[in-house]
């Protein structure tokens, strides 16, 4: 068999995308938006990766499971994802809703996909691809689906290799020669759980995996026979995550594998791991491959000008459509769509979202222009969408700041959030 599995057996694929909770670790951006419709290096959105990764894969039948502020993801799918009429092809869009089943929250990611059940049998789906909608990473999901199928699988866990010092955060495997797991401990505590998950480098060498990391941990990412999943959620309604409870109670009964993953991933859960995210992709080494043919990103597609500088100063950074950029200096930061910058501004180390629209850079009309005003010095910050900063505001983060929250603004793990829609008045000091 091939390395990748065929196009015949990814159609029998139907793809499951968690939208995860309220986000409370990276508000303020989750404020107004789910998470998985937290903007995404200027021009995207989170949720764009695991949909574009699908549709690379041949997967076009998917469902998004949500229930927080979900009204910007709705519209940011229905503007985006437009299949042909013959392909068969949708996204859509499952919120937590009272049944005559149940008229609670989605209690966990199992819970989940446990009260969607009815409406994912549209999917017609053999198998259940279930992804994370806050995680970024390249993956090839037929490399994945091989490994479900060469081992005939019931539950394939995706896993990657981490170090002792994060071990703690994770889903922890450890497993036979096969690859069949053999235990799954969810967020191992104490030394004595880790030492006994430690994966030998023979095995990983075994995988044609080559790693200093002594661990294998769960990317939260499962292929699941349809039918299998079915039983196991309409029978053992007690089990509400599929960390803590469907995959390590699974363990004797199904046939449960790992997939051995050693490409980038992270997990977009915080502030800090949100803002380093976007530095590491203007460092010289790109953590995603953006600009491979092979994995476009996809996303909204938008009739915007080409961006405008005048006598601007770029360093390491990425300038994305519909951009105003007037006698600046951008060092190591992101500016997204439609951003204004206006002269004597310096931006380093900062995220700019940009906006939703755009507006004459007078603002003609509005109590402020849009974008980022005069003699302005952003460090260390992030501004999220539509925000009108003034002339001479100082915004600089520091690992040093405590968590504070002020009036259009928020720091959190160092990190100064300028929050959606803000106004921040003229010779501002934050941070």
């Amino acid at each position: 068999m091939s390395k990748e599995a065929g196009p015949d057996v990814m159609d029998r694929v139907g793809a499951i995308i968690l939208g995860g909770g309220r986000g409370t670790r990276l508000y303020p951006l989750t404020a107004m938006r789910a998470k998985p419709a937290v903007p995404l290096l200027g021009r995207y959105r989170l949720v764009d990766i695991p949909l574009s990764l699908c549709i690379h894969a041949g997967i076009k039948r998917i469902m998004v499971l949500t229930q927080f502020n979900s009204a910007s993801l709705h519209r940011h799918i229905h503007n985006s994802y437009q299949f042909d009429h013959f392909s068969k092809g949708f996204v859509d869009i499952l919120a937590a809703e009272q049944t005559m089943e149940s008229g609670d929250w989605y209690q966990g990611t199992a819970d989940a996909v446990r009260k969607q059940l009815r409406q994912l049998h549209s999917l017609e789906a053999d198998h259940y691809l279930i992804l994370s909608g806050d995680h970024l990473y390249s993956m090839d999901y037929r490399a994945l689906m091989k490994t479900h199928l060469d081992n005939d699988a019931d539950i394939t866990v995706s896993t990657l290799p981490v170090s002792a010092e994060t071990a703690h955060s994770f889903g922890i495997t450890n497993v036979f020669k096969n690859g069949r797991i053999r235990e799954f401990v969810e967020k191992p505590s104490t030394r004595e759980q880790l030492a006994g998950l430690i994966t030998p480098p023979h095995l990983f060498a075994r995988f044609g995996i080559k790693t200093e990391k002594p661990y294998l941990a769960s990317m939260g990412i499962y292929v699941c026979r349809a039918k299998v999943l079915r039983e196991i959620l309409e029978a053992r309604t007690e089990w509400i995550d599929f960390g803590k409870h469907v995959i390590p109670n699974s363990l004797r009964e199904r046939r449960v594998y790992a997939h051995l993953f050693d490409g980038f991933w992270e997990d977009i859960g915080t502030v800090r791991s949100y803002y380093e995210v976007h530095m590491r992709m203007v460092s010289p080494n790109l953590l995603l491959p953006v600009f491979d043919p092979r994995y476009i990103v996809y996303t909204h597609p938008r009739y915007l000008p080409g961006s405008c500088f005048r006598d601007v100063r770029i360093i390491d950074s990425m300038i994305c459509e519909g951009c105003r950029l007037r006698e600046a200096v951008i060092k190591n930061s992101v500016v997204g769509i439609r951003s204004i910058v206006r002269s004597g501004a310096r931006i380093e180390r900062s995220v700019l979202m940009g906006a939703d629209y755009l507006e004459d850079e007078a603002g003609i009309g509005q109590p402020m222009p849009l974008g980022i005003g005069e003699n302005c010095t952003i460090i260390n910050a992030i501004i999220d969408k539509n925000a009108r900063i003034g002339k001479n505001v100082v915004i600089r983060g520091s690992k040093k700041l405590r968590p504070d929250d002020g009036p259009g603004y928020a720091i959190r793990d160092g990190i100064v959030v300028i929050m959606k829609n803000a106004i921040i008045p003229d010779g501002a000091r934050i941070g």
